[in-house]
């Protein structure tokens, strides 16, 4: 196929080309208006843009900051009585324990006292029955004692 227009001739390649050319032009021009209209409609919204009403979280912010402020005073107070029981308690154990001891060598010594009075009376007891054996022995030896 051959085209002639105003004393150029064209083949159907060279027509081709330029067709292809000229769709790649209207393509490259269309994407460039799209792309100019959606930027106008963006500078459009930017320009009307109104910032949302956030004064009530805000307040939310401020209420919840206060509680947490207060918790965190709960919080440090039973810290502080916590310290002060666990410190007392300790002081009281060490007492205790010192209690304990001295009520150990108080018991250690009454046993000790104890078990020397036992010693002690198991030999005053087996003194008296051997002096009481020899009494007798000698009450019963006597060639007197059956007489009265």
């Amino acid at each position: 196929m051959e085209v002639e227009y105003k004393g150029i001739s064209m083949k159907g390649g060279k027509l081709f080309i330029i067709l292809s050319l000229l769709g790649t032009l209207g393509g490259g021009l269309w994407g460039a208006f799209e792309f100019w209209k959606d930027y106008q409609t963006l500078q459009s919204r930017v320009e009307n843009f109104i910032s949302p009403n956030l004064s009530h979280y805000d307040e939310q912010i401020a209420v919840l900051k206060s509680e947490v402020s207060m918790i965190l005073e709960e919080v440090s107070l039973v810290n502080d009585v916590a310290t002060s029981l666990k410190n007392d308690l300790r002081d009281d154990i060490k007492t205790m324990k010192s209690d304990i001891r001295l009520q150990d060598r108080i018991i250690k010594d009454v046993e000790t006292s104890v078990k020397e009075m036992d010693r002690q009376l198991h030999q005053d007891l087996k003194q008296l029955e051997e002096e009481l054996d020899t009494n007798i022995k000698k009450a019963l030896s006597n060639p007197l004692a059956g007489t009265k």
